[in-house]
């Protein structure tokens, strides 16, 4: 890591890194937190090659390594130093997630409830959950002996009774329903993501799966009945994820980014594919004048979302825990830039065929959305800077303290993760 090693700062530190190794790009944000706000500090950036990452899965680890090594050197320098704690994101076809309900009736509803009692109940979700999700992911991948592991998890919805609570802990009644959000990746993509923590010498403080990350960013400031679709479009994959009344229902993948529009434009202008990235950010940029180049890109990238937007289509109608899906759509990440996205969103005749509350609703999610993080360096002002943001915010409450619910979470998840 070169000078870096000089500037590590104490593990006791409330100081982290987000570090989103997307297809693209690796990002890197150094932020302290204060107040139960995280305070960006410092950011880098590096442009990774195209065989360091496919489908949103690392395939060069020794590529991705130095790619981070020169992002996290950008953030260093700016924030004057490096923390060893960093929370990394992870994408791809095989990260699953999902919420599982258990209804539980209690043989005595006068009686309290206990830490014991809300163990037992969790286990169970947690064991029915993890069989589910293996099953799932063996039968997509078409390996029977699939490895899997935990990623994130996390208690979206507690009701007792039918009323919602936030901490159980002490009520009596008779039924207690509790939803928990489990989202699980192969192996193979975990452990490279430690070996990359490992080589650049930070503690992994946490491995997220990005949907889940951008999803929870914003649902704090929306309040509990905040339902939403989010979609960001990277690179390599576009991630969708649907919250519900406040809480994650679950995150969804498919292997369709921006990567494959500049494909398609550097195909059809016959030129390099530097060439083309650069033309697709000039024409969402609005920065192309009228002529032929302009219609020539047209033509390529609404060739691509067509299908684009039935991977959308496909992937929303795999949700079948929720009745009924969000009207609202919000889009982050560098692909979503692209003007006929939304344009496909809103006009596209996949809304007829997806259960959507009502005609869906399309805009943007910007960085002063997300909640709990705030942006000292001023660098932070596109929609593609919202994933790691959002990883940021998620990581404010793991270098803190945990309430009373989330550690005993964690401690019945811990066999999972092993």
């Amino acid at each position: 890591m070169g000078f870096l090693g000089f500037l590590k700062t104490n593990k006791l530190s409330s100081s982290a890194i987000s570090l989103d190794i997307g297809t693209e790009f690796v990002k890197a944000l150094i932020f302290d937190v204060k107040n139960d706000k995280a305070e960006v500090i410092g950011v880098g950036r590096a442009r990774q090659k195209l065989t360091d990452i496919s489908a949103g899965a690392v395939t060069d680890i020794h590529g991705v390594i130095k790619n981070c090594e020169k992002a996290l050197e950008q953030a260093a320098e700016e924030a004057k130093k490096l923390p060893e704690q960093v929370i990394i994101g992870i994408a791809g076809e095989l990260v699953k997630g999902s919420t599982t309900t258990i209804k539980y009736t209690r043989p005595n509803p006068r009686v309290k409830i206990t830490m014991k009692e809300l163990q037992d109940i969790i286990a169970k979700v947690q064991r029915r959950a993890f069989d589910r999700m293996r099953s799932i992911m063996a039968w997509e991948s078409g390996h029977s002996e699939i490895d899997v592991k935990l990623v994130n998890a996390a208690i979206v919805d507690v009701r007792i009774d039918g009323y919602k609570v936030t901490n159980p802990l002490g009520f009596q009644g008779k039924e207690i329903q509790i939803g928990v959000f489990n989202a699980f990746a192969p192996i193979v993509h975990l452990g490279a993501l430690q070996t990359i923590a490992e080589n650049l010498d930070l503690d992994l403080l946490s491995i997220t799966a990005e949907p889940y990350a951008v999803a929870k960013s914003m649902g704090p400031e929306e309040g509990i009945e905040f339902s939403a679709i989010f979609i960001d479009i990277g690179g390599g994959t576009s991630d969708i994820a649907v919250v519900s009344n406040g809480g994650v229902v679950g995150t969804k993948m498919f292997a369709l980014g921006g990567r494959a529009f500049t494909k398609r434009i550097a195909q059809m202008l016959n030129i390099g594919f530097s060439d083309a990235e650069e033309l697709k950010i000039a024409y969402s940029q609005g920065k192309i004048a009228g002529g032929e180049k302009k219609k020539i890109i047209e033509k390529a990238i609404a060739a691509d979302c067509e299908v684009w937007i039935s991977g959308v289509e496909l992937t929303l109608g795999e949700f079948k825990n929720i009745d009924l899906l969000p009207s609202r759509i919000l889009l982050c990440g560098g692909g979503s830039l692209l003007p006929q996205i939304k344009e496909s969103l809103l006009h596209h005749r996949w809304a007829k065929n997806i259960p959507l509350a009502r005609k869906p609703t399309v805009s943007f999610i910007n960085p002063k959305n997300v909640a709990n993080v705030i942006d000292k360096t001023g660098k932070l002002i596109s929609t593609a800077d919202v994933t790691p943001m959002g990883m940021a915010s998620l990581a404010i409450e793991l270098v803190g303290d945990q309430n009373v619910v989330d550690g005993m979470f964690a401690k019945v998840t811990k066999t999972l993760r092993s």
